[in-house]
């Protein structure tokens, strides 16, 4: 490993950064994205039944707020539940907005990284060419220099798109999957505005 970031020369820690910062986004969106830390499955039951029997409690509220995001969303519109549907439907929105935002956290730092690590890695292949030329004399080549020039050049080509692909894939995952939890949490709080205003059963 020492000797492959010898070869490639300084260009390459920018790229070496990335792909760590890169790994830690990948592993904590993953376990933060899980659809039953996200979204219950029986959540929303659970607490239709418990309103019909006690109604509103700050217990409710306040166990819902502190858990999942559709937990808080559903917070939401249990605090709001006297009042009209449309107002009901405002404050559903306003949480599901704010839980959407939370889901897509550091998303944007990912597919910047995506974005960025190959023109990381051109820069080195550029810098890796200047070396070539730069080792070219009158007299004739340096073969030393030559060959450093080359492996700065052909590693950092290299590590520009092995941190590029993984990133990018990992970034369309979970940019899909956030968009299927969207949509799971808005037809859960569709569902608790119906049922809570007796338009549907349970």
């Amino acid at each position: 490993m020492f000797a492959l970031i010898e070869a490639a020369g300084w260009p390459i820690w920018p790229l070496l950064l990335a792909s760590v910062i890169s790994l830690a986004i990948i592993g904590e969106r993953a376990w933060s994205l899980r659809s039953s830390i996200v979204a219950p499955k029986n959540l929303l039951n659970e607490v239709t039944q418990e309103f019909q029997q006690h109604g509103v409690s700050q217990q409710l509220v306040a166990r819902l707020g502190g858990g999942s995001p559709l937990g808080k969303i559903l917070a939401a519109g249990i605090k709001n539940a006297k009042s009209s549907p449309q107002i009901m439907k405002e404050a559903l929105d306003d949480a599901g907005r704010s839980a959407a935002h939370e889901l897509e956290r550091f998303l944007n730092t990912l597919g910047t990284i995506a974005s960025i690590s190959p023109l990381l890695g051109l820069l080195g292949t550029v810098i890796g060419m200047i070396e070539i030329f730069g080792s070219q004399a009158p007299s004739g080549s340096n073969p030393i220099a030559l060959a450093h020039g080359i492996s700065v050049a052909l590693y950092n080509t290299a590590m520009g798109l092995v941190v590029a692909i993984p990133s990018m894939i990992f970034y369309r995952y979970f940019r899909g999957h956030i968009d299927a939890l969207i949509v799971e949490m808005e037809s859960q709080a569709v569902r608790l505005v119906e049922i809570l205003h007796g338009n549907r059963q349970n």
